[in-house]
């Protein structure tokens, strides 16, 4: 029954809203009851996160679809999801209980013929690896090449379509029913969500991606990018040299087979920092097993489902962004942020340029090599708040960029403890950025330090007379009362649906003519219709409340 209801779009419609509405009427309860917001207070929303991730995370592993694929996307979104359960969401497993075979070879032979072993010699019937939309197989082809065959999963183009619907909903209650809709572009975000899901499931853009960077990396001696066998690919099946090898982080491997850490760590650094300094198209999802390391030491390449672009001008633009922080002019910061998309069109360009100056002058007079761990962590979480406050918002390959390089880092430091990446990096960077460029910049600053007389007076003091303090005061009573509002439309919004639900149901029973069912859906309109007129009451008091105080 599970199964079948697995494929039905209202269940999965129902499931998928549910849970997004009781996430927003937990988060909203909790921001009711706790007007002080104290050390105990923090550690309290911070478990509320951590269980809402955990759910999230449970909830996407049973159902499948599109909520592993939401929850892998949404995990690279730091720039307004907390932290807490975006580290639960990392953890988010990209696998499903394998398919039965059955499935796999009536695709096969819809797409390949009748007699898929005119293709190949032998297909082993047990999956080597169960994804949210592919199976992979162990198979031979008849000229005795070994070959991983990756089939996409029974239905799943149909249960993605679904959820797109169900995905709509869910962002059109994000926007009217949180503060999410003045602080990200979520028509924008649901469409790069769509295009990254709907680019997945054509294994032929896969094929495409594979082909890249074979031209682009094939000359590199130690990384190994498979081949792959065009006749036998088709949209739905992709067929690729199969790779003998283990995890790049299998430190027994390394062990066993004598393999110089410092020379594969290396290798595996030259061949990220050049797909991430340079125009061209990244590897977006480098996570151990995607990285398999050969007995002979060459790193090989396996999966090319999840790719960024980093298009020429963004280079450009970064460029001028560094380069604004070098000589101290703010304003060309904020226009290479506008120009990369960073910005939406309601940010308050000032108000970010004065938070960045801010930041800026609280590390301004500490050497970098200073900096420890501690600091750092700072900076970033001052960063990170400054991106969750401000109505600024990362494109999609931005963010696909900072998830594969934090990952790429992670593997490097547990291959290689010891890795310099700042030694290794700074030659990659000069030439990157250009010795001519990094010396105008210096000289410019040089220039604008000995001409400003401003520069003689703490900026902070500065800033913070210019800011004036009706910019630190937060109006707590008129934010209570928007969130009430916002928390009683919800829960009817919630309770109307549920009641167009539940009669549906009723009035599908008489179709199949099962009593059981009719009751159901009559019980559950019930209920809901009493609750929906019990929150209108409720509702109507608070605002003849509220405007009675006059506020």
């Amino acid at each position: 029954m599970r199964k079948l209801l697995k494929y039905n779009f209202l269940y999965r419609y129902l499931v998928i809203i549910t849970l997004t509405i009781s996430f927003i009427t937990r988060i909203y309860l909790f921001l009711l009851l706790h007007s002080v917001w104290d050390e105990q207070t923090n550690k309290k929303w911070n478990k509320l996160l951590e269980d809402l991730g955990k759910k999230y995370r449970e909830k996407a592993e049973n159902l499948g679809g599109v909520l592993i694929k939401v929850g892998q996307f949404l995990s690279t979104r730091t720039d307004f999801l907390p932290d807490v359960f975006i580290q639960e969401l990392t953890g988010l497993v990209d696998h499903v209980p394998s398919m039965p075979f059955e499935y796999a070879e009536k695709i096969l032979r819809e797409d390949w013929g009748e007699n898929i072993y005119e293709h190949v010699k032998y297909i082993k019937k047990q999956s080597v690896a169960s994804a949210s939309i592919g199976e992979v197989y162990y198979g031979i082809l008849k000229n005795d090449q070994e070959v991983a065959i990756k089939v996409r999963r029974h239905r799943i183009e149909e249960v993605f379509h679904k959820d797109f619907v169900a995905l709509r909903m869910v962002f059109w209650i994000l926007k009217v029913f949180t503060n999410f809709g003045k602080k990200a572009d979520l028509t924008a975000l649901y469409h790069e969500l769509v295009t990254v899901m709907e680019r997945e499931l054509d294994y032929g853009k896969e094929l495409e991606f594979g082909k890249y960077f074979k031209r682009r990396y094939g000359d590199m001696e130690n990384i190994h990018i498979p081949h792959f066998y065009e006749e036998q690919c088709t949209k739905r099946i992709l067929v690729m040299e199969w790779i003998h090898g283990e995890k790049i982080t299998d430190t027994a491997f390394f062990a066993e087979h004598h393999l110089n850490r410092e020379q594969i760590s290396k290798n595996l650094f030259d061949f990220y920092i050049d797909q991430f300094l340079n125009p061209g198209k990244f590897h977006a999802d480098p996570h151990a097993g995607n990285i398999l390391l050969r007995e002979d030491g060459t790193v090989a390449i396996i999966d090319f489902g999840m790719i960024g672009e980093i298009k020429k001008q963004d280079t450009e633009n970064f460029k001028l962004l560094i380069q604004g922080f070098i000589i101290d002019n703010y304003e060309i910061v904020i226009d290479a942020l506008d120009k990369m998309n960073f910005l939406l069109p309601n940010a308050n360009k000032k108000k970010i340029k004065e938070v960045l100056i801010d930041a800026v002058e609280m590390y301004s007079d500490v050497s970098l090599k200073n900096l420890d761990s501690q600091a750092i962590n700072q900076v970033f979480d001052e960063i990170s708040e400054i991106v969750k406050e401000q109505p600024i918002q990362l494109p999609a390959d931005y963010a696909y960029l900072l998830r594969a390089i934090s990952i790429v880092v992670g593997i490097l430091y547990t291959i290689n403890p010891e890795i310099d990446i700042v030694k290794w990096g700074k030659d990659e960077i000069k030439d990157w950025f250009g010795t001519k460029s990094i010396v105008e910049s210096v000289t410019k600053q040089y220039v604008r330090r000995a001409t400003d007389p401003l520069l003689s007076y703490p900026r902070a003091l500065l800033n913070f007379l210019e800011s004036g303090e009706r910019d630190r005061v937060w109006d707590k009573e008129k934010n209570q009362i928007k969130m009430k509002h916002q928390y009683y439309l919800l829960l009817e919004v919630f309770s109307f649906i549920m009641v167009v639900v539940g009669t549906l149901i009723s009035v599908y029973s008489y179709a199949i003519d099962e009593a059981a069912i009719r009751y159901t859906g009559w019980t559950i309109a019930v209920i809901f219709f009493v609750l929906l007129n019990i929150l209108l009451l409720f509702h109507r008091r608070m605002i003849r409340k509220q405007n009675k105080k006059g506020v």
